[in-house]
């Protein structure tokens, strides 16, 4: 027989519980919220790991703690971790702190629920579909699919594993032996996922055709019908194109009208990754950029991203109709999905992922919908755009930076030439040097916390930084910021 006391710690003093709580809030209001979206306070309080991990203190000890020691400890862990809210952090493509979407988090973690059946999360079942059914239409779908991923990675796995069980549905049951040598194409400027996609699959990596893209890092058209032709030639089925919306580096966006007609003309699977630049599609301005992509067969897209849902909001969408995702990934487990249950048993949407337990993602960004309409979050893409188009404009105007090349995203790309290495572009060893530029300063600034910005090397280009305007709390001030802030961190260089 159980032990009818109460367990230590709050455990059965639920006043006791919801007081502490109260306390924890008050820390995240002033900590992370308050200070962490402060201009005037620090980005980051950088420590290296030994010192880290003794200053938190990480070692699990057998007996519990005052709940005293406990507030602190939270306090802690916010005070040395990345403030990703802060306008000055430019270093991901995600950034911000959206209230709403904070909201609708806290209220996820709260109620603790699985997205598997109506009968444990009815709510987030309906709202689910609806979210979904809105994102479809943006890409220009009446009807269809899809489902909330644990990221824009698994999105663009899942999308594979559809493309493959519709040509090979055999392959369900049989595994690699129902399949011949597939072939994959994707552009060079692709996300990685897509090779780790083939790999996780048992497709390989050698299954990925690499396309060239031009020097704006476009997928190239004509090159694509070249390389399904050398796969054909080589043995290889050709099955799925993964074209992208919004690259990483580049903020490319593949032009989907002519490859979607490849597609076509051969019969291949499309999937659009839009992780970055699916945002896009709710503004009138810019959508442009995504022409062509309601004649995808798939779409991911991270809501987390560009519209600032807060990790991790990502979709797959589907133009399918026929329940392929269900029949790709559904096993039946009697002990969830009964036949004979008293609802409609077509609510139960676990069966159409490869999970079992499955976060809700939706609440955040209906939150945040519902808060901002379409029409704001519209307003805050242009207004990302705009900003991006101020950073290129103030950057053309200061010596000592250099773009690039001019950016038709929020992605800009630019070096800081230190005073060192202005005007000797002809040296023989400029390239070289140029490059060590931003490691330096990457580490000098996180160093004093001032701001985060990212850089790495692309093609034949050294190291050059990537900023990233998405936080809709930037302004012009952040950017001027950004640009005296380098121009001091690097002025000994």
């Amino acid at each position: 027989m159980a032990d009818s006391k109460p367990l230590p710690s709050l455990d059965g003093d639920p006043k006791a519980a919801e007081a502490w709580l109260r306390d924890v809030f008050e820390i995240i209001v002033d900590e992370a919220i308050r200070k962490g979206t402060r201009a005037s306070e620090k980005v980051c309080e950088w420590k290296e790991p030994e010192e880290l991990k003794r200053l938190l203190d990480l070692e699990l000890q057998s007996h519990g703690e005052a709940q005293e020691q406990i507030l602190e400890r939270c306090r802690a862990v916010i005070h040395y971790s990345v403030k990703t809210g802060h306008p000055r952090f430019f270093n991901q493509l995600f950034s911000g702190l959206d209230p709403h979407a904070l909201a609708g988090r806290i209220i996820t973690e709260s109620l603790n629920t699985s997205q598997y059946t109506y009968e444990i999360a009815p709510v987030f079942v309906l709202m689910e579909e609806e979210v979904l059914k809105k994102l479809r239409a943006l890409v220009g779908w009446s009807s269809g699919d899809g489902v909330f991923c644990p990221g824009g990675s698994i999105s663009n796995m899942y999308a594979m594993n559809l493309a493959r069980y519709q040509r090979y549905p055999d392959c369900k049951q049989r595994g690699l032996r129902a399949l011949p040598p597939l072939a994959i194409f994707t552009s060079k400027e692709c996300h990685y996922s897509v090779n780790k996609g083939a790999a996780f699959l048992g497709l390989g990596t050698d299954s990925v055709r690499v396309v060239k893209a031009d020097e704006r890092g476009k997928m190239i058209p004509e090159d694509l019908e070249r390389q399904i032709n050398l796969a054909e030639a080589e043995g290889a089925v050709p099955f799925l194109v993964s074209a992208t919306s919004g690259t990483t580096v580049l903020g490319a966006f593949d032009p989907l009208n002519a490859i979607a007609a490849v597609c076509q003309r051969r019969g291949l699977w499309l999937h659009v990754d839009a992780a970055w630049g699916g945002s896009v599609l709710l503004s009138q301005k810019h959508r442009h950029l995504l022409d062509g992509i309601q004649r995808a067969d798939s779409v991911a897209w991270n809501p987390h991203k560009l519209l600032g849902a807060g990790l991790q909001c990502s979709v797959l969408l589907l133009q399918d109709t026929s329940n392929l995702l269900k029949r790709c990934h559904g096993s039946q487990a009697s002990y969830l999905f009964q036949q004979d249950k008293f609802y409609d048993v077509a609510l139960d949407v676990g069966d159409k992922v490869v999970q079992c337990g499955r976060h809700v993602d939706c609440l955040k960004l209906w939150l945040l919908w519902k808060a901002q309409g379409g029409q704001g979050l519209e307003q805050r893409i242009d207004r990302a755009f705009a900003l991006a188009q101020y950073l290129v404009e103030e950057i053309k105007k200061r010596e000592g930076f250099e773009l690039v090349m001019e950016p038709e995203f929020v992605n800009v790309c630019f070096w800081f030439v230190p005073p060192s290495l202005r005007g000797k572009q002809e040296s023989p060893d400029y390239s070289q040097r140029l490059s060590q530029v931003a490691p330096v300063l990457k580490e000098r600034m996180m160093k004093e916390g001032s701001m985060m910005i990212g850089y790495q090397p692309h093609g034949i280009w050294g190291n050059f930084f990537r900023m990233i305007v998405a936080n809709p709390m930037q302004t012009r001030a952040d950017i001027d910021f950004l640009l005296n802030e380098l121009e001091r961190l690097g002025q000994d260089l």
